[in-house]
């Protein structure tokens, strides 16, 4: 008998691939039953039959029926072709005369492995059946030299090999076994098997003996000596006999050991496979190279991310992939993966696509190219996750870092953003900034609260965003400034026109709570754009000067005026920076203003008053350089060495015998606010020995608004360290008359716009001598500031005003010449003092 092995498939693929992995063999083939029992009728030296048993006209069942019943066919043997879900046609195709059955997909080794066997099972039976006797010695040499384990006997149950003469066992099964023929013989076939396996074993060699069936096999597990298991694949058959009746039944066996752990590390991996799949929060893929991405394999996670079954969409059955992405993005898609699959690399790419109920979904897909040995693209492979919840949060934060979140508007930062990019793309379009500052709803929040100012901010957004059009863009820039960014406008009129209406909507919107609203405009030119913080900062300032202005027109251009301005302003900072590195910079100097006891009619103490001396611009006023100090967080060390200044000048009071006289210093709320300014202040007070009962300091009313409960706070802890505190400015700002009982403050120093109503109003209307009523019953002393006449004088002095300053007094001085004051008030002490 041959080699020659038949494959017959419907399947021309699972022909070409079993004729492949049979490549060393002699291989026919036929697509269905009829040409197989043609080339069989044809061809007498095929001994071995691959035969798929579901086959469209004559199936594999019909196949072997005819095989059984045609005499021609009787020592063809047969394999049959399954799938892992029909174990029912299984057992008919081996009823029907098939030898085994190899189980789909095909395993190239369990293939190559079973067609060894039964091949060599072949050579075994015809030199047993034709050759038997005269060529005795050949039957020795196969049987000896084999490669697979050989037993052949006359009679064989479970429990016994019969004898040792009627048995013969070749070396090749003893080996592996780990058995030799005695104790195989000794022990029988039973006791070395599997316990798992030998009910299956039992029943199949029951059913030969009968002669239900002709053959039987299976693969099975021995128990060796040391207790290993060793897996084969057996076959059992029985022999025609010869004419003595010798040798009725043979069992072939081979070594399968390694292909079941290959096999069992392949089901763990597709276990493994498996269970990661399931997890995968989306999908995993095999997809051709094409525009419909048309699916060869797709996981089950499909469904959940589709919300269609993975079916539908393999060989693009009822839909393709194409169609669930989103159209923007589907140009997208195809150019990415070109550039990836001409490079090699690997694929990544977030984008949307719509699901069966026509939701939206963000995805990622990872994936790459296989390619042909030729380096073309065969397929695409990869995974598509559901990245939706993690684009709402991204979304969310992006929502949250570009707008603001009370009005949702977009903020200063996007707006930022938005001109650099744009600064970059040489646009010719006409483009402004139009700022509209309501600076003034800050003492809202000191009256009304915080929630009121921020609705009555949601209100002002509402009505500006009627203004939004594809030319505008709206963006709350501050907490009460607001800005639009236009372009492509025509003439400058579009620009007047525009703010004249947005004016007319804030005045009808804000005439009740009187709110005054300033509009700045700013053209953007490519000399302004480049430096952003310049353009943004000349938008506030010609916002602010429109507010100074509000009597001529609601709304103001910046210009070159205030280009100087700025350049001002920023040429201060610079001189501010220098001078904050460099605490003995003498730019920043004291000068000190007396304060008059009224009773006495002596100085008590001094105020010390910060100047700025510029080499640029001469003497700069406090009332300009401060706030700038201030906006820059440059009064924390400017108001450090001020600190120091004014110490140093306590110390030679002290030196020169005025160990009474006090000193006032201002501070602001950012020095306040800072945590370690008490502790810094001790120690310096500590340092240069400083008696802090001489000690005040002066903070203005408005900063008080910042945060009230917290500064006052602060205050409380300063006051209890013996350093006095004074409410400067006091009637202009935040601390109305109701709320001077809670403040931590030692005096109140009365403003001189109080002062100079003083010198048209009649005495009985002034309301001076209230305030300072109103403050001694609640237990400060009073300073009166600004005084500059006689008369002004007389009527504190009358309502019991404990101290005044002004240049009825003197006017601030250095130093020296402050000592001097009071060396001379020692000379001439019964004068009333006017210096």
């Amino acid at each position: 008998m041959s080699e020659k092995i038949l494959i017959v498939d419907d399947s021309a693929a699972d022909r070409l691939i079993i004729k492949n992995m049979l490549r060393d063999y002699e291989v026919l083939t036929a697509e269905d039953g009829f040409q197989a029992l043609e080339i069989l009728s044809e061809d007498n030296e095929i001994g071995l039959i691959v035969l798929d048993l579901n086959m469209p006209g004559m199936s594999g069942f019909e196949v072997l029926s005819r095989l059984k019943e045609d005499h021609r066919f009787c020592k063809i043997r047969s394999i049959i072709l399954t799938n892992y879900d029909e174990l029912d046609n299984e057992i008919l195709g081996l009823k029907l005369g098939a030898i085994d059955y190899i189980r789909k997909p095909v395993n190239i080794e369990s293939l190559r492995a079973r067609i060894d066997i039964h091949l060599e099972f072949l050579r075994v039976q015809t030199i047993l059946e034709s050759r038997l006797e005269d060529k005795a010695h050949t039957l020795d040499t196969v049987f000896f030299q084999a490669p697979i384990g050989i037993s052949i006997s006359h009679s064989m149950t479970a429990g016994d090999f019969i004898s040792h003469d009627m048995t013969s066992i070749n070396p090749a099964f003893e080996k592996i076994t780990g058995w030799n023929k005695e104790s195989l013989i000794r022990m029988g076939w039973a006791k070395i098997t599997h316990p798992d396996d030998l009910a299956e074993d039992v029943e199949n060699y029951n059913k030969l003996q009968s002669g239900e069936i002709e053959s039987y096999s299976m693969d099975k597990r021995f128990i060796r000596p040391d207790g290993k298991i060793v897996w084969v694949h057996m076959v059992v058959a029985s022999l025609s006999q010869s004419d003595n009746g010798k040798y009725r039944y043979i069992c072939l066996i081979q070594d399968i050991s390694r292909r079941k752990a290959t096999e069992s590390a392949l089901a763990e991996s597709e276990r493994s496979k498996a269970v990661l799949l399931s997890h995968l929060p989306g999908l995993a893929y095999r997809c051709s190279y094409d525009k419909n991405w048309t699916m060869q394999f797709v996981s089950d996670g499909c469904y959940d991310l589709t919300g269609w079954p993975a079916s539908s969409l393999l060989q693009n059955k009822d839909l393709t992939f194409n169609d669930l992405i989103v159209p923007e993005y589907r140009s997208l898609l195809w150019q990415q993966w070109q550039q990836v699959l001409a490079s090699k690399e690997q694929f990544k790419q977030e984008y949307e696509i719509i699901t069966a109920s026509g939701q939206k979904k963000w995805v990622l897909e990872l994936g790459q190219g296989i390619y042909s040995a030729d380096g073309e693209v065969e397929a695409l492979e990869g995974i598509i996750l559901d990245v939706s919840d993690r684009k709402d949060v991204e979304n969310s934060l992006r929502f949250a870092t570009e707008h603001d979140t009370w009005t949702g508007l977009y903020n200063l930062r996007y707006l930022e953003n938005l001109l650099r990019q744009e600064a970059h793309k040489h646009r010719t379009e006409a483009r402004a900034l139009i700022g509209i500052n309501m600076s003034a709803l800050h003492a809202f929040n000191l009256t009304y609260g915080f929630r009121y100012t921020r609705m009555l901010i949601k209100n002002v957004a509402q009505a500006l965003e009627k203004f939004i059009d594809d030319k505008r863009m709206l963006f709350l820039v501050y907490e009460q400034q607001f800005a639009f960014y236009i372009k492509s406008y025509e003439k400058t009129s579009d620009l007047t026109d525009f703010c004249q209406k947005v004016f007319d909507t804030l005045r009808n919107l804000l005439k009740v709570e009187r709110v005054n609203v300033g509009i700045g405009i700013v053209e953007i030119d490519e000399e302004n754009e480049a430096v952003l913080d310049r353009l943004l900062k000349s938008l506030l300032i010609a916002s602010e000067r429109a507010l100074e202005h509000l009597d001529a027109l609601p709304y103001n251009f910046f210009d070159q005026g205030m280009e100087a301005e700025i350049q001002r302003r920023d040429d201060i900072t610079r001189e501010l920076l220098e001078i904050a590195s460099k605490p003995d910079d003498e730019r920043l100097f004291l000068q000190y203003q007396p304060i008059l006891d009224l009773k006495t009619r002596q100085i008590c103490c001094f105020e010390a008053l910060a100047r700025l001396r510029s080499p640029k611009y001469g003497l700069i006023s406090p009332l300009e350089f401060i706030p700038i100090a201030e906006e820059s967080k440059l009064i924390i060390p400017l108001g450090e060495n001020i600190l120091r200044q004014s110490f140093n000048f306590m110390s030679r009071l002290t030196s020169n015998g005025y160990t009474d006289i006090g000193l006032s210093v201002n501070v602001s709320a950012i020095q306040l606010l800072k945590p370690d300014f008490i502790s810094n202040l001790n120690s310096m007070i500590s340092e240069m020995q400083i008696n802090p009962n001489n000690l005040s300091l002066e903070i203005t009313e408005s900063i008080l608004a910042q945060d009230y409960t917290e500064i006052n706070r602060i205050l409380g802890e300063i006051k209890e360290t013996g350093i006095n505190i004074a409410i400067d400015d006091f009637g202009t700002g935040y601390s109305s008359l109701a709320r001077e009982r809670e403040l931590n403050v030692n005096c109140l120093k009365i403003d001189k716009a109080f002062i100079d109503k003083l010198m048209y109003l009649n005495p009985e209307d002034a309301i001076t001598g209230d305030i300072i009523s109103m403050a001694h019953r609640r237990g400060h002393y009073v300073i009166a500031e600004g005084v500059e006449h006689e008369e002004q004088m007389l009527y504190l002095a009358d309502h019991e005003c404990d101290c005044i300053q002004g240049f009825l007094i003197s006017k601030p001085q250095d130093g020296d010449r402050a000592i001097e004051l009071l060396t001379r008030q020692a000379r001439d002490s019964e004068r009333p003092t006017r210096l």
